[in-house]
């Protein structure tokens, strides 16, 4: 070892999971607070050394703190196991020999393989994982006790759980529960809860912090004194739970008789007003239907009546959450497969005019007459349409002629300027008056000008006289 080489000093304190010296981290400044936990997002500054002093890398050098997700497997294992023990603010230097780094191979050209790791990382900050489809923020999970296996609950999975439900650091709800995910607002938790569940492993206990349109939302839960808009936070452990069959694991068979038992579900859900459970069970109902090709005969028949009403239902109950332009394009769906479908059409038409589309609105509830002579609804809705069109034309015509008339202002007051630049002296009376040895020029469009101007003359008799002077010249 050479006299320059980087040691671990005196108080280095083995971290490494099993003790075998792998992992050794120096506190070069402490701090006192949390620890980051698995799953958290972590900002740090660090330099990279190996143990004879040279630098293969550093965020200070580049001035861009490094984040990523702790216990991912995102860095090297070193890395998960040292941050996982510092505090916001404190500063380490961990020694991580290459099990724990790159390996024997290293990471060429500047990592040799088998080279012990030297870092200096100072934690800066850590949130917890954002698990939304959307990046949000409206879920946000921390990992309290690490669960069991890889395997996590999918939508219609049975599951067994305990929940402890607080706002404004008051517990409302705590209870343990048994019920089909994607069927838990029925029992009065929300859908932040549910898309947490189904990221958890078994015996996992999670933080899940909820925004208010992952929460109760705007009604809020007034029984148990939840205001509208309120953010939440959950206390889960998944307990147990048992998989729902996927598509792929069903036979034709299984899946005609899965989508039957989903649609029943799904209008039980619709009839108590709980649009949104609702929806989720047809969605299922298309999704085991739609691209199966391998039933004939009355069954096949039954598929597509089946698939219809699942879409026609899922598109009823996204009319009334709001979801216009899914409703629409549920319906246009149908409607490629069955023109003669009197529903497609009208649930189309409200789409429509929900979205202030009223000519296309009009022309489909148009259709549904065809279909359906007597469809008062339908009647109702064209003269509906009418009159939102009757009203766009007549404000538009309004908006038109104001800004015909701003137009026509704008040209008046350009004309106007225009004549004023044909005659830029026209407002100068006398400027004072005084001799002058400037000789006319024989240019009239340059006269020459010097000392002080006999200014009391107006400019037609200036030029007049140019041109006197200027007649003898060839």
């Amino acid at each position: 070892m050479g006299e320059d080489e980087i040691k671990p000093g005196a108080t280095a304190v083995d971290i490494s999971p099993n003790k075998d010296g792998g992992v050794l981290k120096e506190i070069i400044c402490p701090s006192t607070g949390e620890s980051p936990l698995p799953g958290d997002r972590v900002t740090v500054h660090y330099v990279g050394k190996l143990t004879d002093g040279s630098q293969f890398d550093s965020s200070r050098d580049r001035g861009e703190m490094f984040n990523f997700n702790l216990g991912k497997g995102e860095v090297i294992k070193g890395w998960d196991i040292g941050v996982a023990t510092m505090k916001i603010g404190e500063r380490s230097t961990l020694f991580i020999k290459s099990d724990y780094g790159y390996g024997p191979t290293g990471s060429p050209p500047r990592i040799p393989g088998g080279a012990t790791l030297v870092f200096d990382v100072e934690l800066f900050a850590f949130v917890g994982e954002d698990i939304t489809k959307e990046k949000d923020g409206g879920v946000v999970k921390r990992v309290f006790v690490a669960g069991q296996g890889y395997e996590t609950p999918n939508d219609g999975a049975s599951v067994v759980c305990d929940v402890k439900g607080s706002c404004n650091s008051t517990v409302f709800d705590e209870r343990s529960v048994e019920f089909e995910l994607g069927e838990g607002r029925a029992i009065n938790l929300p859908k932040g809860l549910e898309l947490g569940l189904e990221k958890m492993k078994l015996e996992e206990t999670a933080e899940l912090t909820l925004s208010s349109d992952y929460g109760f939302g705007e009604n809020g839960w007034s029984d148990k004194g939840i205001e509208p808009h309120s953010q939440l936070k959950y206390e889960v452990t998944l307990k147990s739970f048992e998989q729902s069959k996927e598509s792929w694991q069903l036979d034709a068979g299984e899946k005609l008789t899965q989508a039957k038992l989903l649609k029943d579900k799904g209008t039980k859900f619709f009839k108590n007003g709980m649009y949104e459970i609702a929806d989720s069970r047809y969605i299922k109902v298309i999704d085991f239907l739609e691209h199966e090709i391998a039933l004939q005969g009355d069954e096949e028949v039954e598929r597509k009546e089946l698939l219809k009403a699942g879409r026609l239902n899922a598109a009823l109950c996204k009319l009334k959450v709001g979801d216009f332009i899914g409703a629409k394009d549920l319906c246009t769906k149908v409607l490629e497969e069955n023109t003669e479908s009197a529903k497609a059409w009208f649930r189309r038409g409200e789409s429509y005019y929900a979205l202030n589309d009223w000519e296309n609105a009009k022309a489909d509830f148009a259709q549904t007459l065809v279909l359906e002579s007597d469809n008062k609804a339908a009647k109702n809705k064209i003269a509906l349409c009418e009159q939102e069109i009757k009203k766009y034309k007549k404000k538009e015509k309004k908006t038109f002629a104001n800004m015909f008339d701003r137009f026509a202002a704008m040209d008046s007051k350009k004309e106007a300027e225009d004549l004023l630049r044909e005659d830029p002296l026209k407002d100068i009376s006398e400027w004072e008056s005084s001799q002058t040895s400037v000789q006319p020029s024989t240019d009239v469009n340059s006269i020459a000008v010097g000392g002080d101007v006999s200014m009391n003359m107006d400019i037609d008799q200036a030029i007049r006289e140019d041109k006197v002077n200027g007649s003898d010249q060839d």
